[in-house]
């Protein structure tokens, strides 16, 4: 365990040093589970993603049909806002801006916004920009595995940092667990944790953690 602690230390002060550890947070080597509500469960039979809000057509993709859509990897710096940093992560899913650029979904002139629709409800707002940035991603598998119940399965939203990019980075929860649907809207509507009192933005670099104090 002492090794362990000074391992980790040791790579805290390597990503601090690179400028990759932002502030107030401490990098962690475990996955920690944070979520409200119970974890759902899967049916393939009856799963699908809904698509709708200010786009030319609405549809639904279906447990099979959405695996078979475009597939992209990346690898993310994840950010939480309880404080904790996981290096190095490796996602697979499918991009949003890919859908887009293939037209696969037709956005109107009007769409600004994206609300994640999750199991139980449970809602994530994100400006449009930061849902077609390349560090955000409808995740199905993490580091070359389907994702655990825990932390999403079969589908959720994953937003990070892509080391020497400047792309717009949120904390974590940005990117809902258990994705059901994905509604483009013309205003910004706020999410669960938003009207929690939550930052809107959530910009990890700006310590944008609560809309307050």
């Amino acid at each position: 365990m002492l090794k362990s602690m000074f391992g980790r230390k040791e790579e805290e002060e390597r990503v601090k040093l690179e400028g990759r550890l932002p502030p107030g947070q401490s990098l962690t080597n475990k996955f920690p589970v944070l979520h409200y509500g119970p974890v759902p469960r899967f049916d393939p039979l009856t799963w699908d993603l809904r698509v709708f809000g200010e786009v030319e057509a609405e549809q639904r993709w279906n447990w099979d049909e959405f695996q078979k859509l475009p597939r992209a990897k990346i690898t993310m710096d994840l950010h939480c806002v309880t404080r904790w940093s996981k290096f190095d992560t490796e996602w697979e899913g499918v991009a949003l801006k890919t859908l887009v650029d293939q037209g696969l979904i037709k956005l109107k002139p009007s769409a600004h916004y994206l609300l994640q629709h999750c199991e139980y409800g449970f809602t994530v707002n994100i400006p449009l920009e930061v849902a077609l940035a390349p560090n955000f991603l409808l995740a199905t598998h993490y580091n070359g595995q389907p994702l655990e119940a825990d932390h999403g399965f079969p589908l959720r939203g994953v937003i990070g940092h892509i080391n020497d990019t400047d792309y717009k980075t949120p904390y974590l929860w940005k990117g809902g667990k258990w994705l059901r649907g994905l509604e483009f809207l013309n205003k910004d509507r706020l999410g669960f944790w938003e009207q929690a009192g939550y930052h809107n933005e959530a910009d990890v670099w700006k310590e944008q953690r609560f809309s307050y104090g």
